[in-house]
């Protein structure tokens, strides 16, 4: 079932995940910046707003999945409606590792 491919999907899936909260916050502080509001409290805040979007950006699209669950639920494909899970799980994995390294990194700046 885990062979080498779909290992490093995992991986990438991951990896993209982790990328748009760390690139999103990070620019979306710059926006903030040149409009004059305070950047690291807005980088705090996009880390946590982002996650569902980084989600949905490392597993390709909402659609892709559901009918991967649909097959394994009702079609008894079981191998795709597990892979769809783990691939989910590994961008769910890596939106959470951003948030909480951003959120970590900003944390002491935000404390009066």
């Amino acid at each position: 079932m885990l062979n080498r491919d779909f290992i490093a999907t995992l991986v990438i899936d991951f990896f993209v995940a982790f990328g748009v909260i760390i690139g999103g916050a990070i620019i979306g502080g710059i926006g903030a910046f040149l409009i004059g509001k305070p950047p690291l409290s807005t980088i705090h805040d996009l880390a946590a707003s982002l996650k569902i979007w980084a989600l949905v950006a490392a597993i390709g699209g909402t659609f892709d999945a559901i009918t991967s669950l649909e097959r394994g639920l009702f079609y008894g494909t079981h191998d795709d409606m597990y892979r769809t899970i783990l691939m989910i799980l590994a961008a769910l994995g890596g939106a959470n590792t951003g948030t909480v390294l951003i959120q970590w990194i900003t944390q002491e700046h935000l404390s009066p």
